[in-house]
């Protein structure tokens, strides 16, 4: 009776960890994707700008509308049933805090009617002002709203989330040049990712030799008309492969360098903003003083006013 009841708790136990696996592997999975994505758009940057008509970016898109919809909560409607919600719900109201926010004009653009074709319309515009990670940290703060939109287990309210935000931080480096009236934006359908672009399999050296081996076994056993030709085609090895890395090393090192402009104008930008910020707060401690000192010259004023009072009752 004590065996039956642990294989029943081991069984139940198991049952309870795959749903929790199952949510694992799909956040690692939607984040991995995410940082391919993010590398793939940058290496094509550096050879022709970035639109609609990149797959790179559709891909893009796609993944990022697939996390920031995961497990997002449905509204509740006056009787009780949950309507589905999209991503743009909880972007309009966590990044009010961002300051110059596009979210008014998206609510204001004609053309842009559904809920999900303003959340689209909201990505492309947020690339192309360069502020799309600073949006996502903004909203990823703001915990409580976050909370309120998304169930537990979700990307945004995991771990994933500090991740996702570094990730984007890459693409300020790229120009985007987008069209807010084309079918990108079209909210009747759900966004599909392509994962064929980032599944790749390398074959080991080990494994190559005892190939070459075995179509040599095969060769020598077949007939004496037989020849290479007509066994098959010859594995074809990487000749090229120094000037492919050559060329990836180039890529990254161009990459780097408009990275490094980027965050050097940031860095300029963020010194004049403080040295701002210092002069400000000097002229406000000046002002502070002088009110401090007004305000100690008219107590002494009234003092001397009601001294004069009491002498004359």
């Amino acid at each position: 009776m004590a065996s039956l009841g642990l294989g029943g708790l081991n069984v139940s136990a198991r049952r309870k960890s795959v749903p929790s696996r199952n949510a694992a592997v799909e956040r690692r999975n939607l984040i991995t994707v995410c940082r391919f994505s993010v590398k793939t758009l940058i290496d094509r940057s550096c050879f022709e700008t970035i639109d609609d008509t990149s797959p790179e970016f559709n891909n893009f898109a796609a993944i990022l509308e697939q996390i920031l919809s995961h497990r997002l909560k449905g509204q509740i409607t006056w009787f009780g049933y949950e309507s589905p919600r999209s991503f743009w719900d909880y972007i309009r109201v966590a990044c009010r805090k961002v300051s110059h926010n596009c979210i008014c004009s998206i609510e204001n653009m004609e053309n842009v009617g559904s809920s999900r074709a303003k959340g689209r319309a909201w990505i492309r515009v947020a690339l192309m002002e360069k502020h799309l990670s600073e949006y996502i940290s903004t909203a990823l703060r703001d915990f409580k709203t976050t909370r309120r939109f998304y169930e537990d287990g979700a990307i945004v309210l995991g771990e994933e989330a500090n991740m996702l935000a570094g990730m984007l931080l890459g693409l300020n480096a790229i120009d985007f040049s987008f069209c807010l009236k084309g079918e990108g934006l079209d909210g009747s359908f759900p966004a599909v990712i392509d994962y064929t672009p980032y599944l790749k399999f390398t074959q080991s050296s080990d494994s190559i030799s005892s190939d070459e081996e075995e179509l040599r076994t095969l060769g020598s056993s077949g007939s004496e008309g037989s020849t290479p030709e007509n066994i098959g085609p010859p594995f074809i090895t990487d000749e090229n492969s120094w000037y492919n890395k050559c060329k990836r090393v180039e890529q990254k090192y161009r990459l780097a360098l408009e990275q490094k402009g980027y965050l050097e104008e940031l860095v300029r930008l963020r010194e004049n903003q403080l040295s701002e910020s210092v002069s400000q707060n000097k002229l406000l401690l000046q002002r502070i003083e002088d009110m401090d000192l007004a305000h100690k010259m008219e107590k002494e004023q009234l003092e001397y006013i009601i001294v004069e009072l009491q002498d004359q009752l």
